[in-house]
């Protein structure tokens, strides 16, 4: 009927231009956006630019750039024993940490889900060392490794160690670094881990067992699986904040001894502001900022694919 053609052509064109954002939507939407914008681009872009600039240039930070260079920073970083050593450490730092950490962490998470009495004490007490900011934390560990004073310092004598020399040995204090990191953090990824557990229904754990699946096969075959997105997550966090050290490092060992402990923002501090040497530091800090970018990239694209389009997928079906 003509009638009614006419009638159901025109709520449709009504619902098109409901779906048209009103200018008066698009003003208050770019008015709550600019100051995030702005910050952005003054506190993100901006000094990425300059320092993509700097690095081009043999510079000591006090006039303007002149001696170009181009690419002889780089050159000059990637022949540098000091910074290929940072990468080396790093690495390290990144496979004790996966390795280790965050197991400890998630069997720490998988025990306080149990009910046990007092877990939310416990739960608190494992998760406050993360409050402590890096500096309070390094601080600490220095008077507890105080020699001759310090209850670190009377614990490693234990196991024969000079006393007080677990950060002044180049090869014991990558690995004593290591402990003060994951003593600072694997509460953080106990949180994480213990809140992807509590996201899993208790029913498909009660159905499994009630099949006869043992515990191990509980937790292989159920949990371990459904708390993958949470590993992954928390595999991505633990990997970027390595690669970025520098706090803790800077405050409990400077790097030493002999750059034993020294990571590639530590590297990059000292030329940038002991030395003076900008245009390097400036490479060094570009070089950092790939690194992390290509791995966020190449880890979103390759490993968190798989659940941002199982996400997206279960949104479409819901809506």
């Amino acid at each position: 009927m003509p009638g009614s053609e006419l009638s159901f052509a025109s709520s449709a064109a009504t619902r098109k231009r409901g779906r048209r954002p009103r200018r008066g939507n698009l003003a208050t939407i770019a008015i709550f956006l600019a100051p995030a914008l702005v910050l952005f681009l003054l506190l993100v872009i901006t000094p990425i630019l300059v320092a993509g600039y700097t690095s081009l240039f043999k510079w000591n930070g006090f006039n303007l750039p002149e001696n170009y260079v181009g690419l002889d920073n780089f050159t000059r970083a990637f022949g540098d024993e000091t910074f290929v050593g940072d990468l080396r450490r790093g690495l390290i730092l990144v496979a004790l940490s996966v390795a280790i950490q965050l197991p400890v962490s998630l069997g720490l998470a998988l025990l306080l889900n149990q009910p046990i009495r007092g877990r939310a004490v416990y739960r608190l007490v494992f998760f406050a060392p993360y409050v402590l900011s890096e500096v309070t934390t390094a601080v600490l560990f220095t008077l507890v490794f105080s020699p001759n004073r310090g209850l670190g310092d009377s614990l490693v004598d234990l196991f024969g160690i000079e006393g007080g020399a677990v950060f002044a040995d180049p090869e014991t204090v990558l690995y004593a670094l290591f402990v003060v990191i994951s003593w600072k953090y694997f509460g953080f990824h106990m949180i994480l881990y213990l809140a992807g557990r509590q996201g899993i229904p208790q029913e498909l754990t009660e159905a499994a067992t009630t099949d006869g699946a043992s515990a191990w096969q509980v937790f292989r075959h159920v949990t371990l699986p459904l708390l993958g997105p949470t590993i992954r997550v928390s595999i991505f966090l633990s990997v970027i904040g390595t690669i970025q050290l520098f706090d803790m490092v800077w405050v409990l060992t400077g790097g030493g001894p002999i750059h034993s402990s020294e990571t590639m923002a530590v590297t990059m501090f000292q030329y940038g502001f002991r030395r003076f040497e900008v245009g390097y530091a400036s490479a060094i800090s570009i070089v950092l900022f790939l690194l992390s970018l290509v791995f966020a990239l190449m880890y979103q694209r390759f490993v968190l694919r798989r659940d941002l389009d199982g996400a997206l997928t279960t949104r479409g079906v819901q809506r």
